[in-house]
């Protein structure tokens, strides 16, 4: 038999992970992954690109209708050797066809054309938006997906809210920049139809016009340097203003038993007054850019109509060419300010890319074996830990505990914080990775169990017991088809758990608030007996799972926990006088190593560290 588990955990760079990441450069390989996720998309994304290119036609004829059918062909009567792209015939037709003079026609055609445009333009934009939600719905899901899998040591490093951005404004940033590259493109067709229309009515004009591309890209990319600094520190202090705001809530019977409000009101507008420094500096350089923009279309219809006009007189240009020209100019120009503005958005979604591929590639994993062993219907429960040796953080939290626990015997484990305690069942749950020939479960090696299989035969409960939202119903079965309603319900039973359920306004399908807020920690506590004992497992494990419940219903959840270990191998972390004593064995530890073995007898005749622990836990008792 054959295991994959690592001799020693593989050197990781977390701080890697947490790193804020710039996205200052370009990457068209993470662009090219991110494709993966849009290909199955790639029919509505066709669909979406005709739309644009009809979008875009439109927009070009409705100017031309105005000014070289209606102006030049209809109200002036002169003829345009200019490239109508067939509009004037198309006038024509349609007057003879209906019999309506040539301006109604041409104003019904422009109708036609502008409802074209409107719906075009929308289908295009719906189209788009559904391919890319879906596309991101498709990679929102892989990434929790594979973030779920990702062992105990990773959480212990890297923080919940990183992990939380990668996933929610991560992939929200992905969204901005696909549906801004479909804008983008539907302002660069218009633009280049628009160009060859000018070139061919007026060579020079045309060029005295682009002369101001140059000088408008160059602006804006000195404007758009200088916003992202300053977008960059709103953020900064946005999420700081955030942070602290969740950190006082969270906090608020602390803040108000050490009358902490004018303190924390006053860092609180400190940080705030940072972000109204930062957001009043962005907004007057997006206001002086909006200014510059605008001068720079007026300027340019000046230059029209200095020079067009000029045409105009000698006959050179007809009055509807000008015209068109003026209306051309924000087809000209309205392409280098939307580069500017997804620029911005481009290089925000690079780092946003770059954070999801970066949690997408993180490849720390349980190491499971290649060939697990098929475990029996009901394991006995035998443990063996041999010389087992832990290091955390290049720490030494295990060294050299050895310890059999026979099937069905209640262990408890004590000692010190910091002896390893917690250590040492994480590590029978396979919450990190050790060497073989350490641990052995009815004579197997944990490395060679699936820890899918080994999970479903061992039953944890901590002190800290997680809710999840839904009922209390959905809290005990955990989204296991085999925990019937009936089964909950009896495992509610026998851990006393069933009468203050019952007592809830709707009993088992009672919704439980945020963490459970609306239940007592007792009550908490009996949820997660029956929690555990739903599921049945061979292997019970109890993390100082009854440290915090009140003296009240102590003897409801000591009952409850002799019922629950009935029958079962049990270890438990626990610190109450009565749970210990009824142990088999009780296990002392100490920095890392075994100290003491034995009944709570032995241990207390022994006079050694249990003695001392016990005694102190026991004047603290009888203090209370």
């Amino acid at each position: 038999m054959s295991a994959v588990a690592p001799q020693a955990p593989q050197k990781r760079d977390y701080a890697a992970f947490d790193a804020e990441l710039s996205g200052a450069a370009l990457n068209f390989t993470l662009l090219r992954r991110l494709m993966r996720w849009m290909r199955p998309y790639r029919a509505t994304f066709a669909v979406s690109a005709v739309l644009i290119l009809i979008m875009s036609a439109l927009q070009v004829l409705m100017p031309i209708i105005i000014s070289l059918v209606v102006i030049d062909g209809i109200i002036r009567g002169e003829a345009s050797e200019r490239p109508d792209f067939g509009m004037h015939a198309l006038n024509d037709w349609l007057t003879a066809s209906t019999g309506l003079p040539p301006l109604v026609s041409a104003c019904v055609l422009y109708a036609v054309l502008q409802a074209g445009w409107a719906l075009s333009g929308h289908w295009h934009r719906m189209t788009l938006i559904d391919s890319v939600i879906r596309g991101l719905r498709d990679l929102r899901r892989d990434l929790f997906a594979h973030l779920e899998t990702r062992p105990f040591s990773f959480y212990d490093r890297v923080a919940v809210g990183r992990v939380m951005t990668r996933v929610t404004n991560d992939v929200e940033a992905l969204y901005e920049l696909l549906r801004g590259v479909g804008s983008l493109i539907g302002e660069f067709v218009p633009f280049f139809v628009a160009l060859t229309v000018m070139l061919a009515m007026s060579v020079p004009l045309t060029l005295m016009l682009l002369l101001a591309l140059p000088v408008m890209g160059v602006v804006t990319w000195i404007f758009r340097r200088a916003t992202s600094q300053l977008f960059r520190l709103v953020r900064m202090t946005l999420s700081a203003l955030n942070q602290n705001m969740h950190e006082n809530l969270a906090g608020m019977q602390v803040v108000q038993l050490s009358v902490r409000e004018d303190y924390n009101l006053a860092r609180y507008d400190r940080i705030n007054a940072e972000n109204r420094d930062h957001e009043l500096r962005s907004a007057r350089v997006e206001t002086l850019y909006g200014a510059f923009t605008d001068s720079m279309a007026h300027l340019a219809i000046g230059v029209v109509i200095w020079y067009g006009g000029g045409q105009a007189i000698q006959s050179s240009m007809t009055l509807g060419e000008v015209v068109l020209f003026t209306q051309f100019i924000n087809m000209l120009f309205n392409p280098i300010v939307v580069l500017g503005e997804q620029t911005n958005i481009l290089f925000r979604a690079m780092a946003s890319g770059e954070r999801i591929f970066q949690a997408l590639d993180w490849d720390e994993k349980i190491h499971e074996p290649e060939t697990p062993v098929s475990l029996p219907p009901r394991l006995r429960g035998a443990i063996e830990f041999r010389d087992v040796r832990f290091r955390y953080d290049e720490i030494p939290v295990l060294k050299g505990v050895s310890l059999n626990v026979s099937p069905g015997e209640k262990l408890a484990i004590v000692g010190p914080t910091g002896s390893g305690k917690s250590t040492l069942i994480r590590l029978l749950s396979r919450f990190y990775d050790f060497p073989d020939g350490m641990i052995f479960l009815d004579g197997i090696d944990l490395n060679h169990i699936h820890t899918r299989d080994l999970r479903r035969r061992i039953g944890v409960v901590l002190q800290d017991f997680h809710i999840f939202s839904g009922t209390i119903y959905d809290n005990i079965a955990l989204g296991d088809g085999g925990i019937t309603r009936e089964r909950a319900e009896q495992a509610a039973r026998t851990v006393n758990a069933h009468g203050f359920i019952s007592a809830l306004p709707d009993g088992y399908d009672t919704q439980l608030s945020e963490r459970g807020q609306n239940l007592s920690q007792g009550q908490r506590q009996l949820l997660a007996f029956a929690r555990v004992l739903a599921a049945d497992p061979e292997i019970l494990i109890l993390d100082e799972a009854t440290a915090s419940i009140d003296t009240a219903t102590e003897l409801l959840i000591q009952d409850a926990l002799r019922k629950l270990t009935a029958g079962r191998t049990s270890i438990l972390i626990a610190h109450r006088l009565q749970t210990i004593q009824e142990a088999s064995r009780i296990l002392v530890l100490e920095s890392g190593e075994v100290k003491e073995l034995g009944t709570h007898e032995e241990l207390l005749a022994a006079g050694g560290l249990y003695a001392t622990l016990y005694q102190l836990q026991f004047q603290e008792t009888a203090t209370d």
